[in-house]
């Protein structure tokens, strides 16, 4: 089974690469965003409670985030693998990730991480607010929120894989095949 965490910070361009990813490698995608917003278009108490933290830009609680993301993959036992996009966000994350997966006989296999500068990450998600609407990528003051609440509380799970030997950076800069030709370069290693 090949899972493949997909990180970087926002609006590093997971999402648009997780879809080629998952059509050429036939994985799940796993997208705690997604996730996330279905259960707050749905008015859910989850996505009620999920709300109050991403309105300011702040990460959803562990144990609430976990759960979801054991219900999806339940959901998904014939699957060939997983893609996971916005997850884990933190050691603790990593760490109940890795037990959940063991045991279910699998792993992580590798984490590809997008790096992308600062300027770059700002222009692209206020880009994506004009086009999509959503308010937290049309706010400065959000997305400076969001990109320093990644640095310090989420690039830290790089670490978690580092020691594992599953990190793999990949430049996240150019254009959408040239990165992900890159990922797919990382991934074939696996």
């Amino acid at each position: 089974m090949l899972n493949v965490v997909l990180f970087g910070p926002p609006g590093a361009g997971k999402g648009t690469q997780a879809v080629n990813l998952i059509e050429k490698y036939k994985l799940v995608h796993l997208s705690t965003g997604d996730i996330l917003r279905g259960e707050l278009a749905a008015k859910s108490p989850l996505g009620l409670e999920a709300k109050k933290f991403m309105d300011k830009g702040e990460l959803v609680p562990d144990e609430v985030v976990i759960g979801m993301i054991e219900g999806k993959i339940d959901q998904q036992a014939g699957a060939k693998g997983f893609i996971f996009d916005g997850f884990p966000r933190t050691k603790a994350q990593a760490g109940a990730l890795d037990k959940m997966l063991s045991k279910k006989n699998t792993a992580i296999s590798i984490m590809v991480a997008l790096e992308v500068e600062k300027q770059e990450l700002v222009n692209r998600l206020m880009g994506r607010g004009k086009v999509s609407g959503r308010a937290d990528d049309q706010d400065i003051n959000v997305i400076e929120n969001r990109i320093a609440v990644y640095n310090r509380e989420t690039a830290p799970v790089i670490d978690y894989y580092s020691a594992q030997g599953k990190f793999k950076p990949v430049n996240g800069m150019g254009t959408i095949d040239e990165i992900f030709g890159r990922l797919c370069g990382e991934i074939d290693k696996v």
